[in-house]
């Protein structure tokens, strides 16, 4: 059970499988176990390293601000730890947003990007209003009354409906979270800066997709990004929100396994 001591900050990963690197980035809400369904698969030609950022997962918990630039180099230190000189980068919402920033501040640790469910814009004033309100009344009651709004943002309509296991699976992740840690996560992400006009310096081979039905970063927030880097490639999940991963993972691993292979990604 690999952990990252940083800045006072342990930070849980796990590592499987030999070959070229790829480095997993979760949503805010989650952890590296959003990943479950893509990691065998992966692990079978790749070095899979599987983070939980801080205040998530069996990382511990945080006692500072931060910002996504500090997850940026939590993660550069774990590739160090492990000697990896580079590595597509593959985030679903703030992990996305933390992988687009690696491409620009580390390029040469970067060797391809996989952005699903994610934004490069500045959070707009009523989504970070709402956001904070929510996050207000969550730490004067706790998060049990926001289940219903927040599995709202996070699952597509198609598995509300017809997958209801799979959301009750994720709510007791949820509840079981540290509640200021999960607020500075949700604080680092609302107030992270405009990526917008620097989108064309990214040269990486890059896979943008999005939920059909995702309500947290809707899919035009992914044709923003597709169109802003050039030479990228848009897929959308049918059936899916948010967490695409978890909604549809046999799409979702189809659609990775599918543009890392086309790729070289052997250290240089």
């Amino acid at each position: 059970m690999p952990i990252l001591e940083r800045q006072r900050q342990r930070i849980f990963y796990e590592v499987s499988g030999s070959g070229p690197a790829v480095v997993l980035g979760h949503s805010l809400l989650c952890s590296g176990e959003m990943w479950e369904g893509q990691v065998p698969a992966l692990a079978e030609s790749y070095r899979v390293v599987n983070i939980d950022y801080r205040g998530h997962g069996k990382s511990g918990t945080v006692e500072r601000d931060f910002t996504l630039y500090d997850l940026v180099d939590d993660t550069v230190a774990i590739l160090d730890e492990q000697g990896i000189n580079r590595a597509a980068w593959v985030g679903l919402s703030i992990g996305g947003m933390i992988s687009l920033r690696a491409a620009l501040t580390v390029p040469e640790r970067v060797g391809a990007l996989i952005v699903a469910g994610a934004s490069a814009a500045a959070e707009p004033f009523y989504p970070r209003f709402k956001y904070r309100v929510l996050g207000l009344g969550a730490r004067l009651v706790g998060m049990r009354p926001f289940v219903s709004p927040i599995e709202a943002i996070m699952f597509g309509q198609s598995t509300l409906q017809g997958n209801r296991p799979l959301v009750d699976e994720w709510i007791p992740s949820v509840l079981s979270m540290d509640l200021p840690s999960i607020l500075r996560c949700l604080e680092a992400t609302v107030t992270r800066d405009s990526l917008l006009h620097r989108l064309q310096e990214i040269e990486v081979p890059t896979l943008v997709f999005a939920g059909e039905e995702d309500r947290a970063q809707p899919v035009s927030m992914s044709e923003e990004i597709a169109n802003g880097i050039f030479g990228s490639r848009l897929e959308i999940i049918p059936g899916a929100g948010h967490l695409s991963s978890l909604e549809q993972p046999e799409l979702v691993t189809r659609a990775m396994l599918d543009f890392l292979a086309g790729l070289d990604l052997t250290e240089h």
